[in-house]
């Protein structure tokens, strides 16, 4: 069953998937699909066409825009902010003809990888890729692709570690040496990653 409050707008041509919740004053726009499972909060925005897995959690105050796509178990926090255009302009150069906010040859793609989390009031640069199991920190500003289970912060958002699918900070790159590769197990859940020239990958025992 889908649930849908009274207070939310959900356009013509929307997909949402069985299990999913679309809470008070969301609007989803025409051509959006949201995969099963899946929470809308409060007061967020799902624009044209954008593509949404399934048990992706986004809560309140959340802007999604065009050409977004997000994958499977994918956690946006509360105030998160995607965009889509590196140099965007309100009319064209005479000052007198508004630009269509409809996606047009300025408009760039930008995907968030499955289980990848975006922290409470991240800004997402336009073209980029969040990587699986990612993490993006509160506050964060990101301009550039962020790597499978990093762990990135700031402004401009830089990597500073790695982090399990857990959740689990595994090891920040300062406590390292500079090692080029290392296997370490997550203390938490305890599972097993190499980490090589900063890429991480979880190690899968053979049955």
């Amino acid at each position: 069953m889908v649930r849908i409050h009274p207070t939310a707008i959900v356009e013509d041509g929307v997909s949402i998937g069985d299990g999913t919740s679309v809470w008070d004053n969301v609007h989803v726009r025409r051509g959006a699909q949201i995969g099963a499972q899946c929470i809308v909060g409060e007061k967020s925005y799902v624009a044209y066409d954008v593509r949404i897995g399934d048990r992706v959690k986004i809560n309140a105050f959340v802007y999604v825009c065009a050409a977004v796509t997000i994958e499977d178990g994918v956690m946006l926090s509360a105030g998160t902010v995607f965009t889509n255009d590196r140099f965007p302009r309100a009319t064209g150069d005479d000052l007198t003809t508004p630009r269509t906010s409809d996606p047009d040859e300025h408009t760039l793609s930008t995907l968030v990888k499955a289980g990848a989390t975006i922290g409470a009031h991240a800004t997402i640069g336009p073209g980029l890729t969040i990587g699986r199991w990612a993490m993006v920190g509160m506050g964060s500003v990101v301009t550039r692709d962020v790597e499978d289970h990093h762990l990135v912060m700031g402004n401009p958002a830089r990597s500073v570690g790695a982090v399990c699918s857990c959740g689990e900070p595994m090891v920040r790159w300062g406590d390292v040496d500079g090692a080029l590769a290392l296997k370490l197990s997550c203390t938490r859940c305890g599972l097993d990653y190499s980490i090589h020239e900063g890429r991480v990958a979880q190690l899968i025992e053979a049955a």
